[in-house]
């Protein structure tokens, strides 16, 4: 186990050279294919920094991180069926989406929970192009500071989500015809004035040993502000997804988890329309104020040196849910 309160790691930023934006400007973008390949970058110019990143367990109970304020907590979480194979695409939908689910409910008090999507990841699976049962390929760690949506894409995906799948939608042969993942009266709900919706992911190491290489650290989301921002565009057969890429700032304050079992898991705030950024259209000089829910964290893999070259490879899922307020 480790005994040091922090750590140094590579983080993989964009450079100041790179244009800031809160909207898409076809400018910095990928193409991805139907498995969740990227055939290469246009505009992603990259800024490597070593930064320290603070031990988060090490936080006293007055300073922990909060999922409402600084965008991330972590839980402990059985399993509730301990042998589930995360490598099989349809008991992962069918079991582990409505725990996720159930979770996510209890600890956010959100009326409504969705669980609609995931990705498994793993650098040694992305090597040997292990695809998963019924499913698409293992995607590799993200060595890239981001975060999941952007002004524009949140919205959408809400109302994505209350339309009926498309071809590339997780949940589209789980569907009926004319189902939808979330009813459309929800959306509408979620939509309106006094509507407010959530993206979290629910972060779980699927691996029988503790997380080593390629941990994830999050970033406050009170240390980040709008002119960090950069639209990175995702560019599929039959839309386009956005996420936010980052700048660097020396405000940026990082924390990890170290050594995650299979027995824990993140959850990381991907989106909150209740936000500050979210309210303001990202026009105010932060991106959160005190007393506020944030609206997003920014988060990314890194390589931490204290990490020994024995170690094994990360194995993990994100399920993404969408979260409705009463």
């Amino acid at each position: 186990m480790r005994d040091r309160a922090s750590s140094e790691g590579r983080f993989n930023y964009l450079a100041d050279s790179v244009a800031h934006s809160l909207v898409r400007n076809g400018r910095v973008l990928t193409r991805r294919d139907h498995d969740g390949r990227d055939a290469g970058t246009e505009g992603v110019v990259i800024d490597r920094r070593e930064l320290c990143v603070l031990d988060a367990r090490a936080c006293d109970a007055a300073s922990l991180p909060t999922l409402a304020q600084h965008g991330f907590e972590q839980h402990t979480h059985r399993l509730v069926r301990r042998d589930l194979d995360f490598l099989r695409h349809e008991p992962v939908v069918r079991e582990y989406y409505p725990e996720c689910a159930a979770f996510l409910r209890e600890v956010t008090g959100a009326a409504h929970v969705y669980a609609f999507d995931h990705n498994v990841r793993s650098a040694q699976g992305t090597r040997s192009e292990t695809r998963i049962i019924g499913g698409q390929q293992v995607q590799p760690p993200a060595h890239i500071v981001h975060g999941d949506y952007t002004l524009t894409s949140a919205p959408q995906r809400l109302r994505d989500l209350g339309a009926p799948p498309g071809a590339n939608d997780t949940l589209r042969s789980f569907l009926g015809d004319g189902e939808t993942v979330v009813p459309r009266e929800l959306v509408e709900q979620a939509c309106g004035a006094s509507g407010r919706f959530a993206l979290i992911n629910v972060w779980r190491n699927i691996a029988p040993e503790p997380v080593m290489t390629h941990p994830l650290a999050l970033c406050d989301a009170q240390s980040v502000c709008p002119r960090d921002l950069v639209v990175f565009e995702i560019h599929y057969a039959d839309r386009v997804g956005e996420n936010y890429f980052a700048k660097y700032a020396p405000e940026h304050r990082w924390y990890f988890y170290p050594e995650l079992t299979r027995d824990e898991v993140l959850l990381i705030k991907q989106w909150d329309s209740a936000g500050m950024l979210a309210q303001s259209a990202g026009e105010l000089a932060d991106a959160s104020s005190p007393g506020a829910p944030c609206t997003f964290s920014f988060h990314s893999a890194f390589r931490d040196p204290a990490t020994p070259p024995s170690a094994p490879d990360r194995w993990s899922i994100e399920v993404r849910c969408l979260l409705i307020y009463a």
